[in-house]
Order: structure tokens, then sequence, then C-alpha cells
């Protein structure tokens, strides 16, 4: 270690030389590696040192990694890291902050500013508070155990201290919920039976209002949980969030907003109004490794009600002060020790602004209508949902898919190394996701995904 301290300078140029070759080379790189062969390893006694194991590395691990930092990596919805936002992840590595309070440095009122920044980006009224945490799924954890915590106080209970057990079941109400909220609710206590599905509009994956209505007005008397969506995994579908938000006048329960990525249409007045009424929520999820394009891990979680949250997540010990009255970030969320997440975020806020942001969103939307729009015209393929925004959902042409069929089919296209995209099921049909999300993709992308869509679609018949 001490060797490689005096030769720190040399290594950082060799990383840095290593870092532009993976760049420089990152669009013919295999978007998805399917298979590998790991070497076996064992730990040596006295080590290599860091050049060494650099060097190791690259020849026999760095081919095995994917492009998904790339233009043509569709699957999931995975945002490519900004320039800017590798420069302030750089940095959290070499400060090295525990960012869990604000009292030895000031990485904790960065995240506080950072925070400031991105509900001026996603036009979030100041009244809200906001953490960040690892991602998505952390971020519902964060909102629904808050939620859990209103209902439980309704019932002049405090779970945080006596447990779930003098409480009737909590409900959650949902019309097409993410696979994370049910693994929140497993996590908290609540259980997933006790996600209720409320019926979505015909053909869509919005909630049916009506619906939503009835189901509320039947158990009037109990508190539950409204998780609505502003944007869905399949189709970046949304519920109507401002006419959720007024059945708040009449029926008691707490609005969780997943607004995973769907949130960014924000950043966009030609897409804002998709997102009009998030401010009726009591939480909000952002994923920033989305959308934002910020290296992993990195999310945030909005509240209106930062005293339920430091009931919930008090870490208390006579060192770290009183966790109520003047809460740190590591009474907010579960983490107690916490890397300094917010600083990639602050760096590409800082360097790309508002228009940086709204010029991305629209150009992935305008790319994945693009996608849309040949598919629609296609005869190997069948467009199952409008492309509302950066997801194209659609499935191979023919009158009776199966899983298997699709499964096959996206295991030849990944393999040519073109093009990454996922599965899916949508009304019941075996069906393919492309979700753009990555500030590098360009027309010239869409060609090539084109290309590789139609070659392994003729390959298979």
């Amino acid at each position: 270690m001490n060797q490689d301290q005096k030769d720190f300078e040399r290594i950082l140029t060799e990383i840095v030389q290593h870092a532009t070759n993976f760049y420089q080379g990152l669009e013919e790189r295999d978007v998805a590696v399917q298979s590998y062969d790991m070497p076996k390893n064992q730990l040596s006694t006295s080590g290599i040192g860091a050049s060494a194991a650099l060097e190791y590395f690259t020849q026999h691990y760095a081919k095995g990694l994917s492009a998904s930092a790339g233009s043509r990596y569709l699957g999931f919805v995975t945002g490519g890291s900004t320039p800017a936002s590798i420069i302030g992840d750089w940095l959290v590595s070499i400060y090295d902050q525990n960012a869990a309070s604000s009292r030895d440095s000031i990485a904790g009122l960065i995240e506080l500013e950072t925070i400031d920044l991105l509900k001026e980006l996603l036009h979030l009224s100041h009244d809200y508070s906001g953490t960040f945490v690892s991602g998505a799924t952390m971020a519902n954890f964060v909102g629904l155990a808050q939620a859990r915590q209103w209902i439980a106080h309704h019932y002049g209970k405090d779970i945080s201290m006596e447990g779930l057990y003098d409480i009737p079941p909590i409900k959650i109400l949902s019309g097409a919920p993410h696979s994370s909220v049910f693994k929140a609710a497993s996590m908290l206590g609540i259980g997933r039976k006790s996600i209720h599905s409320i019926p979505c509009q015909e053909n869509r994956e919005a909630i049916d209002i009506e619906k939503l209505k009835e189901f509320l007005e039947q158990q009037k008397s109990e508190p539950c949980i409204v998780v609505a969506n502003a944007g869905t995994v399949n189709t970046v579908d949304y519920d109507d969030l401002a006419a959720i938000g007024k059945l708040k006048k009449h029926y008691r329960f707490w609005l969780h907003i997943d607004a995973a990525f769907g949130g960014f249409a924000a950043c966009s007045p030609a897409y804002r109004e998709l997102v009009e009424g998030m401010d009726a929520a009591d939480s909000i999820t952002i994923d920033a490794h989305k959308w934002l394009n910020v290296p992993y891990d990195s999310a945030m979680q909005f509240t209106r009600h930062k005293q339920l949250q430091a009931e919930v997540f008090q870490n208390n010990a006579a060192y770290l002060g009183d966790a109520i009255e003047h809460p740190e970030f590591f009474n907010l969320t579960p983490e107690n020790s916490r890397r300094f997440r917010a600083l990639p975020a602050w760096f590409t806020l800082k360097a790309y602004g508002k228009s940086g942001y709204q010029n991305l969103i629209e150009q992935n939307v305008e790319l994945a209508k693009r996608l849309g729009e040949k598919i629609n015209n296609s005869q190997e393929f069948k467009l199952l949902s409008p492309v509302r925004l950066n997801v194209v959902c659609f499935s191979l042409n023919k009158e009776s898919i199966t899983a298997e069929m699709n499964n096959q089919f996206l295991t030849a296209l990944n393999q040519q190394g073109k093009v990454f995209m996922t599965p899916t099921i949508y009304n019941g049909v075996p069906a393919i996701r492309a979700a753009f999300s990555n500030w590098r993709t360009e027309e010239k992308d869409i060609n090539i995904i084109w290309e590789a869509l139609r070659s392994t679609a003729q390959s298979m018949k």
C-alpha cells in the first residue's frame, strides 16, 4: 500500500487511460455479454499491487463487462452516466465522505442543495424534503414505511416502538404497481397479499379512477395507502395524478407516487402535463441512475412528512444527538453509513442545467417514437401500445406467441451484441421492451437496432 501511495499519480494516469480506451471502444463493444469464462483466482499472500491488478483485470475480466453505459442498451430503464456525473462519482471515492450527517464536512449540505436543485428541475414544491437512497426499490420502501407509520397514528399506535401487532391489516391500492412495491410490502411486514389490484382503464396501465373511488368508499372508515404510477415500466402510462389527489379531500389515504423514471417528464414542456398533480403526493420516488444519467447506485425519496420519517428510521445513540428534533441523514433512511451519492447528481445538474435535461428527455422520446413507427409499419412485429414516452412495447407479429418463442427471439437478438432488450408480458401477451434513457443514443443507433431486430426475425422463420 505504501508503494502504491508513492506511485499514486502514475496509477491514476493508468486508470484514466483504461477509462479512455473503454469509452472510445464503447460503441464496438457487445451491448450485452451472455456468457464469459471466469478465470480461477485465489487470494495471494503479498498481493501484486494496484498497477498489476489493473493489468490483470484488463486482460481477464474487462471484456466480460457489457456496454450497458452505451447507446443501444435498451433493457430495463438504464441511463448512461454523463461525463460530469462520472467526474463527481470519481471524486466521491477520492474524498470518501460518510454522508451520514452534516457535522464534519459540507457533504450533507451539498446533498441538501442537490435535493433543492432536483425539486427545481422536476417542478416539485419546496414543501418536500428529500434524501438520497440506493435505488427506486429503497425509495419506495422509505415512502411506504412512512405511510405505515401514518396509518398506525390513526389507531393511536407507534409501529416504530410497538410493532404491527395491534393495528388492523394495512391495505395498499394500486393499478399496475412495480414489482418493488411488492418487495417493499414484504420487507415492511405489511405483506405482498395486502396489495389490492384496482382495475385499470381498458387497454391501459392507468388506474380506473371510478373503481378506485368505489374501493375507497367501501372501506371509508379505515385509512389505507394508494400507490400511483407516474410512468409504468411496460408502456410509461400515467395514472391521473390530479384526480387521485382530489380524492384525498374525501377519503383518508396516504398517496405515494412511484415516478422512478416517469417523473422526468417534468423536464420538458411537451410532456410536463403527464405529471400534473404530482405535488398532491405524501411521498415520491425518483430514480437518479435512470433518466438523470448518473452512475449506479442513486435515487431520491421525497416526502411532506419528515417527522414521520424520523420516527421510523431514527438511530438513537448518545453521541448522535436528537434523532427527532434535528434528524440527520442516518435518521431518515435504512442506512447509517452512506456513500456521498449526491455529488454525481450535483455535478451533472450544474454542468447541463434545465435545458440539458430537457434535450435529453425529448431526444430519447423522439427516438423511441421512431422505433415505434418502424415496428408499427413492419410485417415482422406488432406494436402493443402507443409510444407515450421513452419505452416501446411490442411483440412478434404472430397469431399465437408463447413465452418460449419470445425468449428464443430475445436470446438470438441479444447474442448479436448490437442491442439489448428485455421481455415482459402485456395484457397476457409475451412481449418485448425497448427503453430509451441514455444521453448517447442517436438516430444512427435506431438504424442499427432496427437492422438487428429484422435480421433476427428473418433468421427464425
